[in-house]
C-alpha cells in the first residue's frame, strides 16, 4: 500500500499538498464562500482547522492553481486570478497586556510596509492598516484579500485582568478602517474561538457575515462521518487491527470519543480533526485535545463563575442569543464555554427556538470534568482518576458506604472561591461531577410526574437514586428521613421498576455551613 501521510499540525496548505498528505477536500465550500460573499466571520474551537482553512483561501487568491489539482474547486473555477493577500495571525504569541499586543501588531504590519515600500508616518495600528490596504491597491490595481486568524486571542489571554479592556479597545481601533475601505477589499475572512459582540470589537463592521451557526457551513471545519468513510478507511482498519476490534467497533469508539460537534441545528455532526488524526497515528484512543493544552481562559472563566458549573453538567437549555456572542460586560459565560468547544448543540426545539447544549463526546466530558474537579475538590490532581475508578468499583459492588466515603473526602472543605451562600449548589454540582467522571449513566434532576430527583446513576445491574439535602440547622435523622420519603412520595423509582435491576434509594445530607457531607442513609 502506498504511504499515507497524516497532516498533524500542518497549517500551511501548500506544505500539506506538496508533502502529499491526506486532505479532506473542503474546496467546494471554499469556492461557495468566495463567490457568494465578501466579509465573513467564523467561530470554531481550537484545533479545528481554522488556520488551514485561511491558508487554503490564501493560496487560492494567490492563483496557485497547481496546488488544487484533483480537488473539487479545480472543476468549479475556470478563471484563476491573483490578488494581493494580507494575512494577520495572533495564534503564535501570548498577549497578557497592551504592550505585547502592540508589539505583535507592529511586527505584522511592518512586514507588509517593507514589502510594498511604505513609509510609516503614523505609528498607530489603525492608520497603518489603512495605508497598507490603500497603497497595495494603488500599486497592484487589485483589490486586497484580508485574512485574520485567531483575532480574539489577545482578549482571551488577558481575560479578567486590567488589560482585557485595553486589548479590546486596541483591536477595536485596529479593525475600524475595514468598513470604510470596502471598495479596496476583495475578500475578508476573520476567525476566532469566541464571537465578541460587535459593540465591543467590530464596531461599525456591521456588514460582517457571521457563518458560525450557518447550516451550509457546519462542516467547513472538522471531519464529517461521510468524510471519515471516504478518506480514512485504511486508517480505520489499522486502528481496528491494533485494538483487536472489528471495523464497526472501532468506528463506534471513534464516534464516542471524538464525534458529536454540531455547529448548527439539524446539521451533520463532525469529528475533531486533530484528535481523529492523532488517534490514527497512535492507533489508540487517547485524550489528545486536552493533552495539547487546557486554555487558560477556561480555567479563568470557571474560577470567575464557580456557580456556573451547575448549569453545564446535564444539558443546558438556552436561546441562541445566550451563547452566540460573548459580551465582556456580561456575567454570562456560556458563549465562552460553547464557542471553546466544551459544549455543542445537541437538540433544537423549533417551536420554542430553544437549544439544548451538552458535551459533544466522551473525551471532552472527561477532560472538562477533570479540569472542574481539580479546581473544586480536595482530591490531589494525580488521584482524581483513581477516585473515579474507586467509585466505579464501589458502584459495581453496590457499596454505597464506599461511594459516599470517597465523595465525603473530596469535599471535606468548602473551596475559598465558593461563597458560603453557594455551598448548596457547590455540593450538588460536585457530587454530580464525580459520578459523571465514572463514565456511568448519570442524570441530574430527572423529571418524574410529581417532581425531580437530584442524581440517578445506573449501572449494568443496579439503579442508585440519590436525594441530596442541606441540613440547614436541623438534625441529621430528620433531614435524611425526609430525603428518603421524598424519593417514595414523588415516585422517582417507578420508571425503573421494570428494569429488573437492583434499586437503591439513598438520602444524602450536606452541611449548610460549608462543612461537607454530614452523612447518608439508604
Amino acid at each position: 500500500m502506498k504511504n499515507r501521510y497524516l497532516p498533524i499540525g500542518i497549517q500551511d496548505f501548500e506544505d500539506l499538498r506538496n508533502r502529499g498528505c491526506i486532505y479532506v477536500d473542503k474546496t467546494a465550500l471554499v469556492y461557495k464562500l468566495i463567490t457568494e460573499g465578501k466579509p465573513y466571520f467564523l467561530s470554531r474551537p481550537r484545533r479545528f482547522g481554522k488556520s488551514l482553512l485561511l491558508s487554503t483561501f490564501e493560496y487560492y487568491f494567490l492563483g496557485k492553481k497547481d496546488l488544487f489539482k484533483g480537488l473539487a474547486i479545480e472543476k468549479l473555477e475556470d478563471k484563476w486570478e491573483e490578488y494581493p493577500v494580507l494575512k494577520i495571525s495572533f495564534g503564535a504569541d501570548n498577549y497578557p497586556d497592551l504592550v505585547s499586543l502592540r508589539s505583535a501588531l507592529n511586527l505584522q504590519l511592518s512586514k507588509y510596509e517593507k514589502l510594498y515600500d511604505i513609509e510609516v508616518t503614523d505609528t498607530r495600528s489603525a492608520p497603518r492598516l489603512n495605508t497598507i490596504i490603500t497603497t497595495v491597491y494603488e500599486h497592484t490595481g487589485k483589490q486586497v484579500v484580508i485574512l485574520i486568524d485567531e483575532y480574539d486571542k489577545p482578549i482571551l489571554d488577558a481575560l479578567y485582568t486590567e488589560y482585557e479592556e485595553q486589548n479590546r479597545q486596541e483591536l477595536r481601533s485596529f479593525y475600524s478602517p475595514l468598513k470604510d475601505l470596502d471598495k479596496y477589499i476583495r475578500f475578508l475572512f476573520i476567525t476566532g474561538i469566541t464571537k465578541v459582540s460587535h459593540v465591543n470589537i467590530f464596531s461599525g463592521l456591521n456588514q460582517l457575515n457571521d457563518i458560525s451557526l450557518n447550516r451550509d457551513y457546519s462542516t467547513l471545519c472538522g471531519i464529517s462521518e461521510t468524510e471519515l468513510d471516504t478518506y480514512f478507511k485504511p486508517e480505520i482498519q489499522a486502528l481496528a487491527d491494533e485494538q483487536e476490534m472489528t471495523v464497526s467497533e472501532a468506528k463506534d469508539k471513534l464516534a464516542q470519543m471524538y464525534d458529536g460537534y454540531h455547529f448548527s441545528h439539524d446539521a451533520e455532526g463532525v469529528y475533531n480533526p486533530f484528535c481523529l488524526l492523532k488517534c490514527f497515528m497512535e492507533k489508540d484512543f487517547g485524550s489528545y485535545w486536552f493533552e495539547s493544552g487546557t486554555p487558560s481562559f477556561l480555567v479563568k472563566t470557571l474560577q470567575n463563575q464557580p456557580i456556573f458549573l451547575s448549569s453545564l453538567i446535564n444539558g443546558k437549555k438556552t436561546k441562541e442569543d445566550n451563547f452566540k456572542n460573548y459580551d465582556p460586560d456580561s456575567k454570562n459565560m456560556l458563549p465562552v464555554i460553547y464557542q471553546s468547544g466544551y459544549l455543542t448543540i445537541k437538540y433544537f426545539d423549533k417551536s420554542k427556538r430553544l437549544y439544548t447544549l451538552d458535551f459533544p463526546n466522551r473525551e471532552i466530558e472527561e477532560g472538562f470534568l477533570n479540569v472542574l474537579l481539580k479546581k473544586f475538590v480536595k482530591v490531589p490532581d494525580d488521584d482524581i482518576g483513581l477516585a473515579a475508578a474507586n467509585i466505579v468499583d464501589a458502584l459495581d459492588s453496590h457499596n454505597i458506604d464506599g461511594i459516599l466515603s470517597i465523595i465525603k473526602a473530596a469535599i471535606a472543605d468548602l473551596p475559598t472561591i465558593v461563597k458560603q451562600d453557594m455551598c448548596e449548589n457547590y455540593y450538588e454540582s460536585v457530587t454530580h461531577l464525580m459520578f459523571r467522571m465514572t463514565g456511568c449513566n448519570v442524570i441530574s434532576e430527572l423529571q418524574s410526574v410529581t417532581g425531580r430527583s437530584d442524581v440517578v446513576v445506573t449501572t449494568k445491574d443496579a439503579v442508585f437514586i440519590f436525594e441530596l439535602k442541606m441540613d440547614k440547622g436541623r438534625a441529621f435523622e430528620e433531614v435524611v428521613t425526609e430525603a428518603l420519603s421524598q424519593i417514595d412520595a414523588n415516585g422517582y423509582a417507578d420508571r425503573f421498576a421494570v428494569s429488573g435491576k437492583t434499586m437503591y434509594k439513598v438520602g444524602v445530607v450536606f452541611s449548610s455551613e460549608g462543612k461537607g457531607l454530614v452523612g447518608w442513609k439508604y
